[in-house]
């Protein structure tokens, strides 16, 4: 399952990513938000966190990725990554096993926002060395 989250400035994305995603038969729960109006990302990101479960993956999406990253990893099961390049969101699957990538809606191309998201879902955690840094997030 991948849950998909936003605000008002990461809506239009989230919108685009949804499509993508359902197109390669992938299993989208959308928790919102679902216009262009004015919101508060942390609802949107709590919403989600709550429903994420171990296997799961998130892709939420606000103005900067900052705001939602920050909501997502208050909770204790998340690690959330803010990514803008598909080597970085490589990366934050391979090394650091995330679980939710956040991106900046306003600052980044629909292309590369895409490419992110291929990336982010067909990477998985390499292990080795990493758990050791990993288990000391926690």
């Amino acid at each position: 399952m991948i849950y998909l989250a936003s605000d008002h400035g990461g809506y239009e994305l989230k919108e685009l990513i949804s499509k993508k995603l359902k197109e390669l038969g992938k299993e989208v729960t959308d928790v919102g938000c679902h216009s262009n109006e004015s919101c508060d990302y942390p609802d949107y990101a709590h919403d989600a966190c709550n429903r994420i479960e171990k296997g799961d993956l998130g892709i939420f999406v606000c103005g900067s990725g900052n705001g939602i990253q920050m909501a997502a990893n208050s909770h204790s099961h998340i690690r959330a990554a803010l990514c803008w390049t598909p080597e970085i969101a490589e990366l934050a699957r391979l090394h650091n096993d995330a679980n939710v990538m956040t991106m900046p809606g306003r600052f980044i191309s629909e292309d590369d926002a895409l490419m992110c998201v291929l990336k982010f879902i067909s990477t998985s955690f390499e292990g080795g060395r990493h758990q050791r840094r990993v288990d000391k997030i926690k």
